[in-house]
């Protein structure tokens, strides 16, 4: 029988299961983005016409892996809902070390010609399905183990974690990039983070194994259909679209594509552009405990209102403000990623506190990985189209207007940081 939550088990135990397995899972995903380019010049053939369309092709595969997002959130969501969120959480991780390792040994284009390409594709959406579930699962997983009172500290770790896997993965990058040479790390050195994601996926599955399920065991409801939480609560849904669609579109471009930005718009060195990532991010996952710490003092609206007007005012200059040099570089990204805490520490947590147990883990999975996918993983690939048709400077006010609807949205949001949550 599953073991279930009672006030008596530790929090570090439950903390630490769901963040190890997550921070594992980002690994994988981000390790794409920070090598993209590598990928690019091997399983992509170079179009006459521009240099870009490598880099756009390795974007467009990305996009793609944000779009079965959705279709993750959904099912593993229904999965957590029905069998309980450790069955889920032990799923995507088995799931994203397949998928890894299948990125690991992707056919070069020279080598396989299309079947390259085709291979990768396939990868990636093993992967965007597995991290859709992990953002359904792990959400519903993380606060509701927390106690009363500390839903917006147990909300921070979901990106703690995440970050954690980002920063491993920008790390472990940005050394293969000092230690190889060019030819090296094309040849094969690009190939190293996904076996090695591969293998940590294997230590995130036997650590979840101790994870104790959050789902109440004594609830002998009928188990919730795969799109009962679309039907009864769509208010909800749409509630997290809006709360979400700024937040993913400043996220994926102040943590995954800004180096590729910087490089692409004020010719960063590619290897300046890694580490000042690396020692941004680091400084991001430090945030994250205080903000969700205020959040529980304070409220969950004042730190989204103070993300989505940060973001709506300042996007534009602090973009503009990339001049080449590392240290402008690593101040912009530093600084937007403050800003950004006030919506990646309690986005679980609001979250959460908007759906009934029954649904929870479909009712966010859905929403939130569809508004991820339309917002989020196309931001490289419009950043890059719009310097592909010389319009690079649309992106900064792009990424404002998004974050300013967003806003909007905050200051009509109800209050939730205080209320009991129904488990």
């Amino acid at each position: 029988m599953t073991e279930t939550l009672t006030p008596t088990h530790r929090p570090v135990r439950q903390l630490l299961a769901a963040s190890v397995g997550n921070a594992v899972e980002w690994y994988d995903w981000y390790a794409y983005t920070f090598l993209a380019t590598y990928i690019a010049d091997q399983i992509f053939p170079k179009g006459s016409g521009s240099s870009l369309v490598p880099l756009l092709s390795t974007f467009a595969v990305f996009a793609v892996g944000f779009f079965m997002r959705p279709v993750g959130g959904l099912v593993m969501g229904a999965v957590a809902d029905r069998h309980g969120r450790r069955a889920a959480l032990t799923l995507t991780i088995l799931l994203m070390g397949g998928s890894s390792l299948l990125v690991g040994v992707t056919p070069t284009y020279a080598a396989a010609g299309v079947f390259g390409p085709l291979v990768l594709v396939l990868a990636r959406l093993l992967q965007g399905l597995s991290v859709g579930g992990e953002f359904a699962a792990s959400t519903t997983f993380l606060v509701e183990s927390a106690r009363p009172g500390r839903r917006g500290l147990f909300s921070s770790f979901q990106y703690v974690s995440t970050t954690a896997g980002q920063l491993i993965a920008s790390g472990v990058s940005a050394a293969l990039v000092a230690a190889l040479s060019g030819g090296q790390m094309a040849g094969w050195g690009w190939r190293v983070p996904f076996v090695l994601g591969a293998l940590l996926s294997l230590v995130g599955f036997w650590i979840r194994q101790g994870a104790v399920e959050t789902r109440s065991a004594g609830r002998q409801e009928v188990r919730p259909g795969l799109f009962d939480a679309l039907r009864r609560h769509p208010r909800a849904s749409l509630l997290i679209c809006g709360i979400t669609a700024g937040g993913t579109l400043a996220y994926y471009t102040w943590t995954s594509y800004l180096p590729t930005y910087a490089e692409l718009n004020a010719d960063v060195a590619k290897d300046d552009a890694l580490w000042a990532g690396t020692i941004a991010l680091a400084f991001f996952a430090l945030l994250q405990p205080v903000a969700g710490m205020l959040s529980d003092r304070w409220g969950r609206r004042p730190l989204l209102l103070f993300f989505g007007v940060g973001f709506a005012v300042l996007s534009v200059p602090l973009l503009h403000a990339l001049d080449g040099s590392f240290l402008m570089l690593l101040l912009v990204q530093s600084g937007g990623l403050v800003l950004l805490s006030g919506f990646t520490s309690i986005s679980a947590a609001v979250n959460a506190e908007v759906f009934p147990a029954r649904v929870r883990a479909a009712g966010i999975g859905f929403p939130y990985s569809l508004t991820v996918a339309l917002f989020g993983g196309t931001a490289p690939y419009v950043g890059t189209l719009f310097k592909q048709i010389g319009n690079a400077g649309l992106f900064p006010w792009y990424v404002a207007a998004l974050c300013l609807v967003s806003s909007v949205v905050y200051l009509r949001l109800p209050e939730t940081a205080w209320g009991e949550l129904e488990r």
